[in-house]
């Protein structure tokens, strides 16, 4: 069984990771089931990158719980405090996630929405 390192601290073994992945696609697939076509075809894509980040995400934030926000730096002569690496990944992924689910509800029709709107815009094509 593999596990994912970063600098030596094990964040989460690969098993473990997979099982949320496959969690999250499960939960997005149920709240977009009822897609069909091209917008089912995008949204199983969106679905896909979604679950990978929400794991890494996941996987991020244990690794910066467990070392902190900031970190010391030693490269030859300079030594200083940075901001975590791990926390710079994490705020950059998680606007990409927002996005990405602001991506799958754009092409969901909200509640409330009835299937008239989509079926007048099916008749339009």
């Amino acid at each position: 069984m593999r596990c994912i390192y970063e600098g030596g601290l094990k964040i989460m073994e690969e098993k473990e990771k997979d099982k949320i992945i496959n969690q999250e696609k499960e939960e997005l697939k149920d709240i977009l089931g009822d897609l069909e076509g091209k917008a089912k075809i995008y949204a199983e894509r969106l679905i896909d990158q979604a679950a990978f980040m929400y794991a890494t995400l996941y996987e991020l934030q244990e690794q910066v719980n467990k070392e902190g926000a900031v970190t010391w730096f030693e490269q030859g002569s300079q030594k200083m405090w940075r901001e975590n690496p791990a926390a710079k990944t994490y705020n950059t992924m998680i606007r990409n996630y927002t996005k990405v689910i602001k991506q799958m509800g754009d092409i969901t029709p909200g509640e409330g929405e009835s299937d008239e709107l989509m079926d007048f815009l099916k008749e339009r094509k």
